[in-house]
C-alpha cells in the first residue's frame, strides 16, 4: 500500500523514517570535511585582516554556525518535499532575479544584490541550486528515450535560458557561465547525445564575434584581453593577475608561515578576502598547504558522487550529482582563475571566500546532498511519489 495520498501523489501521509532515524543517518564525516574547509577559511580571513577577527572572520564564523544548522535541518527533511516544491522554489528565485533587474542594489557597476539590511542577498547564487532542483524534477519524470527527443528538451532549455539571460543583464558573466555548465552536466547525465552538445558548442563558437561586438561589456572584453596578455598593462588591467602569480610563487613549497604573507599584508593583492583568497592561503602555507585544501575539496566531491550512486531515486541521483558538479566547477574556476588559466570571472572559492549569500548557498547545497544521503533508500515513481507495491 502506498504511503502517499491517492488524490495527490506528491503528498505523503507519513515518513518512512523517524526524525531520530534521519538524524542518525546524517553523514557527520561529510560535515566534518565541510567544517575543516571552513576552518581554513576563518584562519585565512583572520590573516588577511592582519591578525584580527574583524571585519571578515567573525562574520564568516557566525554565518557558518548558522549554516551548520541549515545543513542538519535540510538533511532531516523528506526528499519528496524538495521534488514537490522544486518548481515553486525555482519560480521564487526567478522572481527575485527579475526584482534585482528592476530594483536591485548597484555595487561596482553591477546590479546583483537585494539589500535586506543584515545581508546583501544575491539571487543569482540561489539560482545555482534552484536550477538543479528544477532540472532534476523535470528529468525525474522522463525516460532515457524521451530525453533523446529534441521536443523533450524544450522545457528544460527554457528553464536554463531565463535565469542565464537575467544574470547576463546584471551583468555577471561568471555566474551565467556557472549556471550554463551546471545545466550542461545535468543534461549529460540524463542521456542527451554528445552530438547535441557539439552543435551547441559550434553555435557558441560561431556566435563569439556577435557576443564580442554587441553583448560583452567593455570591462568583460578587457578581462579576456588581459587573460591573453596580462603584461600588456601591468599596472592597470593586468595588475590583479600579475600580483596573484607573484603571491602564489612566493609561497614556495611550505609557505612563509601563518600571518607572514607579504603580498596580502602589504596590500599588493586586490580582492584578497574574496576572489583571490586562495593565493593568500598558498603564500602562507605553500604548495603543500594548497594541495591539502584541494584534497579536502576532492573528498567532498568524491563523497557527493558516492551519495548519488547509493541513492535509489533518479531525482536524488541527479540532485546530488548536479550540486556536486556545481561545487567542482566553483573550485576549478576559482583556482584556475587565480593561476591565470582562465579569465577573471568573479567566482568565489567555496567556504573560503568572504560572502554571506555564497556561504548560505553552499550550506543549502550541502544540506540537500545530505538529504539525498539520508533518504537514499526511499524509492520514487516518475511522479515523485513512492511506487505502488
Amino acid at each position: 500500500m502506498s504511503v502517499f495520498s491517492v488524490t495527490n501523489p506528491l503528498r505523503f501521509r507519513k515518513s518512512e523514517l523517524s526524525l531520530k532515524d534521519r538524524f542518525k543517518n546524517i553523514s557527520w564525516f561529510y560535515i566534518l570535511i565541510v567544517a575543516l574547509i571552513a576552518g581554513i577559511g576563518f584562519v585565512t580571513l583572520y590573516s588577511v585582516a592582519n591578525g584580527s577577527m574583524e571585519p571578515w572572520a567573525k562574520r564568516q564564523l557566525v554565518r557558518f554556525a548558522f549554516g551548520v544548522g541549515v545543513i542538519v535541518f535540510i538533511a532531516m527533511t523528506d526528499l519528496r518535499v524538495w521534488i514537490r516544491y522544486a518548481y515553486v522554489l525555482y519560480t521564487l528565485v526567478l522572481l527575485l532575479l527579475i526584482y534585482v533587474e528592476l530594483f536591485g542594489h548597484d555595487a561596482m557597476g553591477a546590479q546583483r544584490w537585494i539589500n535586506l539590511g543584515f545581508i546583501q542577498l544575491q539571487p543569482s547564487e540561489l539560482m545555482k541550486i534552484a536550477l538543479v532542483l528544477a532540472l532534476a524534477r523535470f528529468f525525474h519524470g522522463t525516460s532515457l528515450h524521451e530525453n533523446e527527443n529534441l521536443k523533450t528538451l524544450i522545457v528544460p532549455l527554457i528553464l536554463v535560458a531565463m535565469p542565464v539571460i537575467l544574470v547576463m543583464k546584471q551583468p555577471d558573466l561568471g555566474t551565467a557561465v556557472m549556471l550554463s555548465i551546471s545545466a550542461g552536466v545535468v543534461f549529460f547525465l540524463v542521456g542527451v547525445q554528445i552530438w547535441k552538445f557539439g552543435v551547441v558548442g559550434l553555435l557558441g563558437l560561431l556566435s563569439l564575434p556577435i557576443a564580442w561586438n554587441f553583448f560583452l561589456h567593455d570591462y568583460q572584453k578587457q578581462r579576456v584581453l588581459t587573460f591573453l596578455d596580462p603584461e600588456k598593462d601591468p599596472l592597470g588591467a593586468g595588475y590583479h593577475i600579475i600580483q596573484s602569480h607573484i603571491t602564489l610563487g612566493s609561497g614556495s613549497l611550505f609557505g612563509k608561515g601563518f600571518l607572514q604573507g607579504t603580498q596580502s599584508r602589504l596590500n599588493f593583492l586586490p580582492e584578497k578576502h574574496t576572489d583571490f583568497i586562495f593565493t593568500v592561503f598558498a603564500e602562507e602555507f605553500g604548495m603543500m598547504g594548497a594541495f591539502f585544501l584541494l584534497a579536502l575539496y576532492v573528498l567532498l566531491i568524491i563523497f557527493g558522487f558516492y551519495i548519488a550512486l547509493r541513492c535509489t531515486s533518479f531525482f536524488g541521483k541527479l540532485l546530488a550529482l548536479g550540486l556536486t558538479a556545481n561545487l567542482f566547477f566553483y573550485v576549478f574556476i576559482n583556482v584556475a582563475m587565480v593561476m591565470g588559466l582562465v579569465p577573471v570571472v568573479g567566482v568565489p572559492l567555496p567556504l573560503i571566500s568572504y560572502g554571506g549569500t555564497a556561504m548560505l548557498t553552499h550550506m543549502i547545497s550541502f544540506g540537500l546532498i545530505q538529504c539525498v544521503y539520508v533518504n537514499k533508500d526511499i524509492p520514487m515513481g516518475r511522479s515523485g511519489a513512492a511506487p505502488e507495491n
